[in-house]
């Protein structure tokens, strides 16, 4: 009945959980303060969060598969990751 997670996917999904719970904690938080410098402040902040998720599980997806995959194709996912970053992040 109980199905035994890889760790590896375990662990990338738990950190999705996290990045979920403070989204919705942070959107609770808008709503409570019920002042829009308050609520542009707390949404400041997550952008640190998204980044940051992504950057963890990518890197714990690849540790799992980087037997199986060449150190090029890892290269190139982490120069994907950083012009994402760089995009996103860029004035």
């Amino acid at each position: 009945m109980f199905t035994t997670f890889e760790k590896v996917v375990l662990g990338m999904a738990l950190l999705r959980i996290l990045s979920g719970s403070i989204e919705i904690s942070a959107a609770f938080l808008m709503l409570k303060f019920n002042d829009i410098e308050r609520a542009l402040l707390v949404n400041s902040t997550l952008v640190l969060v998204g980044p940051i998720i992504l950057i963890l599980t990518t890197a714990i997806g690849l540790s799992g598969i980087a037997a199986q995959i060449s150190y090029v194709k890892i290269l190139v996912i982490f120069i994907g990751i950083a012009l994402i970053l760089y995009g996103v992040l860029s004035k």
